[in-house]
């Protein structure tokens, strides 16, 4: 009896764990190239289509704020091309929306003044700009995310913060992935002073890779910020195939209690890097009123290269890792042991990896807002390649570390282009669906007749960038 019961439960529990493999497998990729934790993020499907038809910011209809607050599952379309300068911060208080960048005639858009957070559950954000400034003298990210589920971020372009250039943690299954995150601004409005930071990257199946973050002077980024407040040990952040470039005091650090996965990144040191040899400083909580007080994190890193230090990427551990932390910590073998993992976190294999020097190419042709890359990425860009920098800071910042926008130049003028012809109105040009099969006079976005699994509207989305998304494989 026993045994046929044993035999039961094993079978049930096998055919409970196949029904698991085959719902994952049966959903549907947020676009062609979604990948990570946020891959299959629904976004606007099935929904209304809003236009994005001016650049001012008073709420009125035709302005990207006005298509962010209303309810219901949306796509955002761009009719315009140029800058939105933001009149106060942008919360995305309402979920379920896909905001299309690629949409965008002419040099594409950016935004600009405030920082833009996502509060929403369901986002999907691809081929914008967020490059914040210091012209209204507040503090913020170019763009955040806290306390939502289901985010992918998918090829944008972020720079100029006065505080971290982009922070996506204490979330659930998010992806930031493609995204060219340089140039924050050290010596500007932050209360606290010298900042400069690239981002703070956390969360329960967070996944960021084939990022590039370049010329800030720390948090490139900070891990974290420590899990002890929503997700303690039981976290996971997969961070692979990012290139880190020219940071300055400090590279990727902090992971307090958290379980990580540091694998096939690109470290190439600049002109302002101190410590040219860091894979990563990890910190271990000191904080008692915490629940991952002095817990050390689970880490497995593994492949990472860094430019210049042959000993470094043979052996990440040793000379890249254990050295590089504080001594303070006075390290034991059995702390070592206790932090370091020989088999990777399961990501359920949801992203293809490249080698590092793979990323580095892959992320020099195609990262960030790369449909139309405007002067900002193509400089920073071309430094990197180089492994120099162009500007200095007008307030102190040495090598490639900014303290304002007007530093390099200001915000690039972007051409405004021309909205192609949309009889219907339904976000989908007529030239398009002629070329499609479909009619130009009916209005048929959410329609299903070019593929089973996504809107026509979708479809036309994709196709837009298909070239780029092809180039990523």
């Amino acid at each position: 009896m026993k045994f046929n019961l044993k035999h039961k439960i094993f079978a049930t529990g096998i055919l409970a764990m196949l029904s698991l493999q085959v719902s994952a497998q049966e959903k549907t990729l947020s676009f062609p190239g979604a990948e990570g934790f946020g891959r299959f993020t629904t976004g606007g499907r099935g929904g209304k289509v809003l236009f994005v038809t001016k650049l001012t910011d008073d709420s009125s209809e035709g302005t990207l704020r006005h298509a962010l607050e209303q309810k219901g599952a949306r796509y955002i379309v761009f009719k315009t091309a140029g800058t939105i300068y933001l009149e106060s911060p942008l919360r995305i208080k309402e979920g379920d929306v896909t905001i299309a960048g690629q949409t965008a005639p002419g040099d594409g858009i950016t935004v600009a003044n405030y920082e833009t957070f996502v509060a929403a559950d369901n986002v999907i954000i691809r081929y914008m700009r967020f490059r914040m400034g210091d012209q209204k003298k507040v503090e913020g990210d170019a763009l955040g995310a806290r306390f939502i589920k289901n985010l992918i971020v998918d090829h944008c372009s972020m720079s100029w913060s006065t505080d971290e250039t982009v922070s996506i943690y204490v979330n659930e299954n998010t992806t930031l992935q493609w995204c060219v995150i340089t140039e924050s601004l050290r010596n500007s409005a932050h209360q606290k002073g010298a900042h400069g930071y690239g981002g703070i990257a956390g969360g329960k199946f967070a996944s960021f890779h084939h990022n590039m973050y370049a010329n800030h002077d720390s948090r490139n980024p900070r891990l974290g910020e420590y899990a002890g407040s929503k997700f303690a040990l039981t976290d996971l952040v997969d961070f692979r195939n990012n290139v880190i470039y020219n940071w300055g005091h400090n590279n990727v650090y902090g992971g307090e209690g958290m379980n990580v996965n540091l694998v096939n990144n690109y470290y190439k040191p600049g002109p302002a890097s101190m410590n040219k040899k860091r894979i990563v400083a990890i910190d271990k909580n000191q904080k008692p009123e915490t629940e991952v007080y002095n817990i050390w994190g689970k880490y497995y890193i593994n492949g990472n290269d860094s430019e210049g230090n042959p000993e470094v990427t043979a052996d990440n551990w040793e000379k890249g890792v254990f050295n590089q932390m504080n001594k303070a910590y006075n390290l034991t073998d059995a702390d070592k042991n206790s932090i370091k993992v020989n088999q990777p976190h399961d990501i359920q294999n949801n992203i293809k990896t490249d080698s590092p020097k793979e990323a580095y190419e892959k992320i020099l042709k195609i990262g960030g807002a790369s449909l139309v890359r405007d002067a900002v990425d193509l400089r920073v860009l071309k430094d990197m390649k180089k492994g120099t920098f162009t500007y200095e800071g007008s307030r102190g910042s040495k090598n490639g570390i900014i303290d304002s926008q007007n530093d390099v130049g200001g915000f690039p003028d972007l051409k405004p282009g021309k909205a192609l012809l949309d009889s219907d109105n339904d976000g989908m040009p007529d030239e398009w669906e002629i070329k499609n099969n479909l009619d130009p006079n009916t209005a048929n976005a959410n329609g299903k007749d070019l593929d089973k699994n996504y809107d026509n509207i979708e479809v036309y989305m994709n196709d837009l960038v298909k070239k780029i998304t092809e180039n990523q494989r």
